[in-house]
């Protein structure tokens, strides 16, 4: 019987694509650089990507991360602009910013008081607690698991093991990775750690994903809502 609830945060509660989008378009036009058009997302989220599964992988810091972020995004765009700066000022309206994905709330809402809710991130603790205040979603969760307070990120055994140790000792001292639920939207973070772990995985794909690309989740779904069909 599941007894506990990691969610992931960007882009499964909070909308990091929306954030991005916004952030560029009205960030090219504070600093004088070329128009953005939606095409220059996809150039962000491949080396955004990239930059995060070496993340995942143990072969990057995140504070290299934000070394390297917008330099490398403005040379594939061509674009003559210190990528500092403009992670700077990314990082700076990221931690107020705060797009709910469609049915986040309502799915809280649901899943509250049935389970005990976890955060399970990736990313700067503050940063992302404070955009879960400002979400008003924090008052839902009893942990939080975010990488950089937890010391190991996903998909990692360690990340986990941090997890299930706070766990263990706050209120489930014989919790075992089968009564353990992840929800995310990465296959290579949320799915993989979440296999690899033996806990049960549930994929927010929202259609933009490959129907094949799954990572084996055990769950798959197009929308939030649909996730409480499964618990």
């Amino acid at each position: 019987m599941i007894k506990v609830v990691f969610i992931d945060i960007d882009n499964t509660l909070l909308s990091f694509s929306g954030y991005v989008k916004t952030a560029m378009r009205e960030g090219f036009e504070k600093f004088g650089l070329k128009p953005y058009s939606d095409d220059m997302f996809y150039i962000f989220e491949n080396v955004n990507n990239g930059l995060w599964r070496r993340i995942e992988q143990g072969t990057l810091a995140f504070d290299e991360l934000i070394k390297l972020r917008w330099n490398a995004v403005f040379k594939e765009l061509g674009i003559d602009f210190d990528g500092e700066v403009f992670e700077h000022y990314f990082r700076e309206r990221l931690f107020t910013c705060a797009i709910p994905e469609p049915h986040a709330i309502e799915l809280l809402e649901y899943l509250k008081g049935r389970y005990v809710l976890c955060v399970a991130s990736n990313g700067p603790y503050e940063q992302q607690i404070n955009r879960l205040r400002v979400g008003r979603m924090y008052d839902y969760f009893t942990h939080f698991f975010i990488s950089e307070q937890v010391g190991a990120s996903k998909p990692s055994k360690e990340y986990f093991d941090r997890c299930f140790d706070e766990l263990r000792a706050a209120e489930f001292p014989s919790l075992t990775p089968d009564e353990v639920i992840i929800i995310g939207d990465s296959v290579s973070s949320d799915i993989a750690g979440g296999v690899s772990y033996g806990l049960h995985t549930c994929l927010y794909r929202k259609g933009e994903m490959p129907a094949a690309d799954t990572g084996g989740a055990e769950h798959v779904v197009s929308s939030l809502d649909e996730v409480k069909t499964i618990l």
